[in-house]
């Protein structure tokens, strides 16, 4: 239930474009052709996916104060946090690079259709901003923190891909000249983050616990029971009065 929760949430509720607005250089550059879009929303998967999870464990395991015990006793005292952006944008720089080399290799027409947009997923602040969210978040375990960094992808891609779609179809309308290009884009994406806001409360709330609901609903039979008795003796005490007089 926890790492359901987590996809939806990642996805709809805190959505890197829509909720936060990460990412939107490239957003607003390669959203122009759906299939441009689908590809480097896909490479954005990829690499928070594998980023995600491995900077928790360098988190973990390295950069956290008390981290380096595994080593022994005596590193119990180094704190180490001080180098998270420096290893973050390490590691993700090294799997941008690994994605590029594969879209050149098997997709040469997307890699030139991406462009200098590609290599620039490495300095991407949605990429960056989901490893910075893993670690002040203090996500538990592996499994959470790569259920976190698949489904903050997920998120940018549907992003990326409803505006390109909308793009596509908005080139033959009969736009305003003042709002042609960026000027209705913006506007469509501050109208689908206001859709989204909508999400925020899908998870609010949620089953209580068995013995607080008895307790409440021994609460209300208790009111209910005193409000009646209430009215009742009201009731007779007007009577009473009625006929005295």
């Amino acid at each position: 239930m926890e790492h359901i929760e987590l996809f939806f949430k990642s996805v709809f509720v805190d959505n890197m474009v829509f909720a936060y607005f990460l990412g939107m250089c490239s957003y607003l550059a390669v959203s122009k052709k759906v299939s441009t879009a689908v590809g480097l929303g896909a490479a954005v998967i990829f690499v928070l996916t594998v980023t995600v999870p491995l900077n928790w464990l360098l988190d973990q395991y390295i950069l956290q104060e008390g981290a380096l015990t595994w080593l022994g006793p005596q590193y119990a005292d180094y704190d180490l946090s001080f180098l998270s952006f420096i290893l973050f944008i390490a590691t993700i720089a090294t799997m941008v690079q690994l994605v590029e080399i594969v879209v050149e290799r098997f997709s040469p027409a997307l890699y030139n259709s991406l462009g200098i947009f590609l290599p620039l997923i490495a300095v991407n602040c949605a990429i960056l901003g989901g490893s910075l969210f893993m670690q002040s978040r203090e996500i538990e375990t592996f499994t959470l923190a790569l259920n976190y960094g698949f489904s903050s992808g997920i998120g940018w891609f549907l992003a990326i891909l409803a505006i390109a779609a909308i793009r596509e179809k908005i080139r033959y309308s009969n736009v305003p000249a003042p709002l042609r290009g960026l000027g209705i884009t913006f506007i469509i994406t501050g109208l689908m983050a206001i859709g989204f806001m909508s999400f925020g409360g899908m998870l609010t709330g949620g089953d209580e616990p068995a013995e607080v609901a008895e307790v409440q609903t021994a609460e209300v039979e208790n009111t209910s029971e005193e409000t009646i008795e209430n009215i009742a003796q009201n009731e007779i005490d007007e009577v009473s009065e009625i006929t005295q007089q």
